[in-house]
């Protein structure tokens, strides 16, 4: 090749650096002509700064001289270029850039302005934009990349998940450490809060004969109990928005457990039956809000949300294990009521829990404590209640769940009642309580992988099947081991269909509402838990303890045709 044509070309790199040093001296002491296109060529060769357009300068052959960085400064190769910006740099004030290879098709214009002058040279100068101000080598190596300044160094690859924010602080690994302690103890404190729901709903069935021996109510008065209890449920799930916007998630959260202690307080004497009843009010609202709040703080959460919500209702499935199994001695025990300061001491330790935890903190605060805030751009601030209840699939979602909690504590709560009266079951039936809860806990744990594999939407309908052929069984079997095996079961397959129903929630339902909607649904849900018992017990009065499966399998149809009903995506209006 010509010394000429190699003038104004970059070299391509070579392990033989002597080499294209001689050839670039051999080059700048060769007499030859400059040819116009050589000239136009030379002109893209300018330095990246505005001095590069000095219109001062004579475009001159002479005056177009090889820069000295041809080689060290102004090309380098990608593979050698800085993938971020620096953390010390300061910020870009003007979007950047990468520079492109000239346009070959430019050249014929370039040559022709050189033709009539110099000073036609220089109008062309102007017209050269903005990527045709640097030239790259002939031969189009890609690896040859012009220099950038360190703080401006173009990202030419970004890997998926990383933070483009180059100006945020880097996290250390001993801050990491802390942030992960902290949502494990935030977790942890409402999984126990959550346990204790569990546990106030597993008490209740053992100690129902024994409150109507103590007593001497039927099965409709009895049942009283739970319609004060559903009062409390919707109270707490109306008052939820107004209390979380007045007060916060901390203080709610609080409130709802120090209200527990003094429900459990006054039925500790074994007092009036009035007193009972309104105790149960005050233990239904203090629930909801504390379901309510660890719901959504749950369902908020950035990353793993059906994983989180399913250890999470997993811990009531535990407590309502756990809870039967002491309840059942003291329903044996002459001062029954005693129970009830176990539940009064787990609550003033899950009131500690909570102070000491959340001080009292909005959830936006502590989300933002620990990089688990996830906010949402399309927020609308307006009448809370208005949005929430303008929602028709608020609707389906909270008719689902009253069913369904009300379905999973009528068997639990009443299964006993059956088992003694029909099966002939000794006061230890009310082991048989436990058994249905302990197959609640196990099925929202070793059924999640199910859940991912099939979908979560058909396994809810496959387990809902499933569920009702078992209680047919428990129906028309007469014998007291089938039936508590049936009834373990069943609790297996209708354990994971909480979770998914709150799961499926958080896809459906605007974020900024969630909370509030979380509240709203968990409320009328665990007033469910008070008025399906309730109605047990009036049609046990009227037609006997028989029709507690033909009403149990009913509402598990409904629950097939309601999840029917529920959307799949989101709804966005146009």
């Amino acid at each position: 090749m010509p010394a000429s044509e190699r003038v104004g070309v970059s070299p391509r790199p070579s392990t033989d650096n002597s080499a294209v040093v001689d050839d670039y001296n051999a080059a700048e002491l060769a007499p030859h002509p400059h040819p116009p296109s050589r000239i136009a060529d030379k002109s893209a060769l300018r330095a990246f700064d505005a001095s590069a357009l000095d219109l001062s300068e004579a475009h001159s052959a002479s005056s177009l001289e090889l820069p000295h960085t041809l080689t060290s400064e102004r090309i380098r190769r990608r593979s050698e270029l800085s993938r971020h910006r620096p953390l010390d740099s300061p910020p870009a004030l003007e979007p950047e850039a990468i520079e492109l290879p000239v346009i070959r098709e430019h050249a014929p214009h370039a040559a022709q302005s050189d033709t009539s002058g110099s000073g036609t040279a220089v109008a062309g100068a102007k017209k050269l934009g903005f990527r045709e101000d640097v030239m790259f080598a002939k031969d189009d190596d890609v690896e040859i990349a012009p220099s950038f300044p360190s703080s401006l160094a173009p990202s030419i690859r970004i890997e998926d998940g990383e933070d483009t924010d180059s100006t945020a602080p880097a996290i250390s690994a001993a801050q990491k450490a802390v942030l992960r302690r902290k949502k494990v103890l935030h977790a942890a404190t409402l999984c126990f809060s959550v346990f204790l729901n569990g546990w106030n709903d597993g008490t209740t069935g053992p100690l129902l004969p024994k409150i109507q021996e103590y007593y001497g109510l039927g099965f409709a008065i009895v049942s009283l109990l739970f319609i004060f209890n559903t009062i409390g449920y919707l109270s707490g799930a109306v008052a939820n928005v107004w209390l979380t916007d007045k007060f916060g998630f901390g203080k709610v959260l609080l409130l709802g457990s120090v209200m527990q202690i003094f429900a459990y307080a006054m039925m500790i004497p074994g007092g009036p039956f009035p007193i009972m009843c309104l105790a149960f009010t005050i233990i239904g609202f203090g629930l909801s809000l504390q379901n309510s709040h660890a719901n959504g703080f749950t369902a908020s959460s950035r990353h793993n949300v059906s994983t989180k919500i399913s250890i999470l209702h997993a811990t009531y499935g535990f407590g309502a294990l756990v809870s039967p199994l002491i309840s059942t001695q003291f329903a044996q025990q002459k001062h029954w009521s005693f129970h009830y300061m176990i539940s009064g001491a787990l609550y003033v330790l899950n009131t500690l829990m909570i102070w000491f935890v959340f001080r009292g903190k909005r959830q936006e605060v502590i989300k933002a404590e620990v990089d688990d805030l996830n906010t949402d751009p399309n927020a609308v601030d307006s009448n809370k209640y208005r949005q929430i209840f303008g929602i028709r699939e608020v609707h389906f979602l909270s008719t689902f769940s009253l069913i369904y909690v009300g379905t999973e504590v009528t068997i639990g709560s009443w299964s006993v009642t059956y088992v003694q009266e029909k099966r002939h079951g000794t006061p230890s039936s009310g082991y048989i309580s436990s058994g249905f809860f302990a197959g609640l806990m196990l099925g929202r744990i070793l059924l999640m992988w199910l859940n991912r594999k099939i979908g979560e939407r058909r396994a809810l309908f496959l387990y809902a099947l499933l569920a009702i052929q078992l209680e047919v069984t428990v129906w028309v079997v007469p014998s007291l081991v089938e039936n508590a095996i049936a009834v373990a079961f069943i609790g297996l397959l209708l354990g994971p269909m909480y979770p998914i129903l709150l799961n499926h929630s958080t896809k459906i339902l605007p974020r900024w509402l969630l909370t509030g909607c979380m509240g709203y649904i968990a409320g009328v849900g665990q007033a469910g838990s008070a008025v399906l018992p309730f109605i047990t017990g009036v049609l046990a009065s009227r037609f006997g303890i028989a029709s507690l499966q033909p009403f149990i399998v009913s509402m598990m149809s409904t629950m097939i045709v309601i999840w029917a009903l529920i959307p799949r995506v989101r709804h966005v209006p146009t």
